[in-house]
C-alpha cells in the first residue's frame, strides 16, 4: 500500500494544485474568448497574436531564472509574489480598454504565472520525498491537464450568460478570486522560504544567456518577422546556445555552480522526455485554438457550443488520468508511447472528418475525436512529467522543474502561432471549404508533431530502463483523479509528523535507495 501524506503535507500540495490550477486555467478559457474580445477591443490580427502569445512568452521567460532563485533563496516568497503579480494584472486585463494595454497586461500576467510555476514543483521536490513525491508531481500535472482541457468549457459558459460583450472581460476576472484565496492559503500553508542548494550561488551570465535564447525563439513566432528576419533569429539562437553551452562548462571547472546542473544536462531520458512533453503540450493546445476557431468562425457556432464540443476531452482527460498509473505499472514508460499515438490517430482522424463529413455532423463528429484526444493527454501528461523529473537532483530542483515548463511554453508560443497562422492563411480561400481545408492541414501538421514523439518517446523508454537511477526501483504508486483543493487528497503519512524539513531530507535517490522513486 502507498505510504500516506501526513496533513501539513497535504495542505502544502493542496496550494500547489490550486495555483498551479489558477494560473493554467487562464490561457485555455482565453482561447474562447478570442473572437469576443477581437471584436470588442477591435484589435488587428498582430495584437491578438501577442494577446495569445505573450502570455507564454512571458511565462517562459520568468520560469527558468524563478526556479533558479528558488533553489537558491527558498520559495515561499516568490510563490507569494508570483501568485501576486498574476491575480493583479489579471484585474487588470479585465478592464482594459485598447489592444495595446491588454497585451502589456497579459505579458506581466504571464511572467507572475511563470514565477509562481516555477516554485511549484520545486517545493513539492522540497517537501516530498520517493514514492510521495511521484504522486505529488503526478497530481500537480494532471491538475495542469484538467486546466487546458476545463479552459473552453468554463470560459464558453460565461460568455453565454454574460455575453460577448463583456464575457470576455469575467474570464480574466475569474482569476481573482481564485488567486485571492490561494494567496491566503500560500501564507499561510508554505513552509518557510530555505536553500535547497547550501550555496547562494545564482550563475546570472547563464541566467541572462537563458532568457536571450528564449526570447530570440520565442519572439519569432509571436511576431513573425519575415525571411530575412527569421535567418537572423536562427543565426543568434545558435550562437546564444553554443554561446551557453561554453559558459556552462567554464563554470564548472571554476568550481562554481552552474544554471543547468550536470547531472541535467548528462541525462538523456530528462532530455527527450522534455521533448516529448514539448510535443504534447504544443500540438494540443495549437489544435485546441484551432479547434475554437473553426467552430466558431468556420461553423458560425456560439461560444457555448464550441466549448460544448470540447468538453469531452475534460472529461476523458480526468478518467484516464486516474487511470494512467495503473497503466504505467503494468507497461512502464511505454504508456507514454501508446498516448502519444493516441494523440496523433485523433488529431488526424479530426482533420479528415472536417475535411470529408457532412457539416450537419461535424460537431457530434468532432466530440467524439475530442474524447479521444482527452484520453490521449492523461496518458502522456502526468506520467511523462514524472518521469522526467525523476532524474532532477534535488539541489536542481527547480530549475529542472523550470526547464522542462519553459521548454513546453516555447512549444506553446511557437504552435500556437504557427498553427494559427497556417488556419487563418488557408481560410483566405473563401467560404466554408477554406476553413475545412484550413483545419484539415493545421490538424495534419499537430499530427505530425505527435507521431514524431511517438518516436522520440520510444527512444526515452529505452533511455529511461538503461538509467541507472530505476536500478532496484519499485513502480510508480496510483494516483487518484484530484479534486478541487479543499477537499483532502489522500490521508496523513505515516510518521505523522508533516513534510520534511528540506534541510534534513535524505539525499537524492539513487541506486539502491529504498525510497527513491519510481522508473520511467
Amino acid at each position: 500500500m502507498a505510504e500516506r501524506f501526513a496533513p501539513a503535507g497535504r495542505r502544502v500540495l493542496a496550494v500547489c494544485i490550486a495555483a498551479g490550477f489558477t494560473t493554467l486555467l487562464d490561457q485555455s478559457v482565453l482561447n474562447t474568448s478570442v473572437p469576443a474580445l477581437r471584436d470588442a477591443l477591435h484589435a488587428r490580427s498582430d495584437q491578438i497574436q501577442w494577446v495569445v502569445a505573450g502570455f507564454s512568452l512571458a511565462f517562459g521567460l520568468a520560469l527558468v531564472p524563478g526556479g533558479r532563485l528558488g533553489d537558491v533563496r527558498g520559495r515561499r516568497t516568490l510563490f507569494i509574489t508570483g501568485l501576486a503579480v498574476f491575480t493583479g494584472f489579471s484585474l487588470l486585463s479585465a478592464t482594459a480598454t485598447h489592444p495595446w494595454t491588454l497585451v502589456a497586461a497579459r505579458l506581466l500576467q504571464g511572467a507572475g504565472a511563470g514565477l509562481v510555476n516555477s516554485q511549484m514543483i520545486g517545493t513539492i521536490q522540497d517537501v516530498f520525498t520517493g514514492q510521495q513525491r511521484a504522486r505529488a508531481l503526478g497530481l500537480y500535472a494532471v491538475t495542469g491537464g484538467l486546466a487546458t482541457a476545463l479552459g473552453p468549457p468554463v470560459g464558453g459558459l460565461v460568455l453565454a450568460v454574460a455575453g460577448a460583450q463583456d464575457g470576455w472581460r469575467l474570464t480574466f476576472l475569474l482569476n481573482v478570486p481564485f488567486g485571492l484565496l490561494t494567496l491566503f492559503l500560500a501564507a499561510r500553508f508554505l513552509p518557510p522560504p530555505r536553500s535547497s542548494t547550501g550555496h547562494p550561488d545564482l550563475d546570472p551570465v547563464g541566467l541572462l544567456l537563458v532568457a536571450a535564447l528564449t526570447l530570440v525563439v520565442m519572439v519569432p513566432f509571436v511576431q513573425p518577422p519575415g525571411v530575412a528576419g527569421a535567418g537572423a533569429y536562427l543565426l543568434a539562437a545558435g550562437a546564444l546556445a553554443l554561446l551557453f553551452v561554453h559558459w556552462q562548462r567554464r563554470y564548472a571547472r571554476a568550481g562554481r555552480h552552474p544554471l543547468v546542473h550536470p547531472a541535467l544536462a548528462r541525462s538523456r531520458p530528462f532530455a527527450l522526455g522534455t521533448v516529448v512533453a514539448m510535443a504534447q503540450f504544443g500540438s494540443s493546445i495549437a489544435a485546441g485554438l484551432v479547434l475554437i476557431m473553426f467552430l466558431q468562425d468556420g461553423l458560425g457556432m456560439s461560444p457555448m457550443g464550441a466549448a460544448l464540443v470540447s468538453l469531452p476531452a475534460a472529461l476523458a482527460m480526468g478518467l484516464s488520468s486516474a487511470l494512467a498509473w495503473r497503466v504505467v505499472r503494468r507497461f512502464g514508460r511505454h504508456t507514454v508511447t501508446v498516448g502519444m499515438a493516441l494523440s496523433a490517430f485523433a488529431l488526424l482522424a479530426g482533420g479528415l472528418i472536417v475535411l470529408r463529413a457532412p457539416v450537419a455532423v461535424l460537431p457530434v463528429a468532432l466530440a467524439l475525436v475530442q474524447f479521444f484526444a482527452g484520453i490521449a493527454v492523461g496518458l502522456v501528461n502526468a506520467p511523462n512529467q514524472a518521469a522526467v523529473l525523476r532524474h532532477a537532483p534535488a539541489e536542481a530542483a527547480g530549475v529542472g522543474g523550470a526547464i522542462l515548463q519553459m521548454s513546453q511554453r516555447i512549444a506553446a508560443a511557437v504552435g500556437v502561432s504557427a498553427l494559427s497562422g497556417v488556419y487563418l492563411r488557408g481560410t483566405t480561400a473563401g467560404g466554408g471549404s477554406g476553413h475545412r481545408t484550413a483545419y484539415f492541414y493545421a490538424s495534419a501538421t499537430c499530427a505530425a508533431i505527435a507521431a514524431a514523439a511517438v518516436v522520440v518517446s520510444v527512444f526515452a523508454a529505452r533511455a529511461a530502463e538503461a538509467s541507472p537511477l530505476a536500478a532496484g526501483e519499485q513502480p510508480l504508486p496510483a494516483v487518484p483523479l484530484p479534486s478541487l483543493p479543499s477537499v483532502p487528497l489522500v490521508p496523513s503519512q505515516s510518521d505523522g509528523r508533516g513534510p520534511r524539513d528540506p534541510a534534513a531530507r535524505v539525499p537524492a535517490a539513487g541506486p539502491g535507495r529504498p525510497d527513491g522513486p519510481a522508473p520511467g
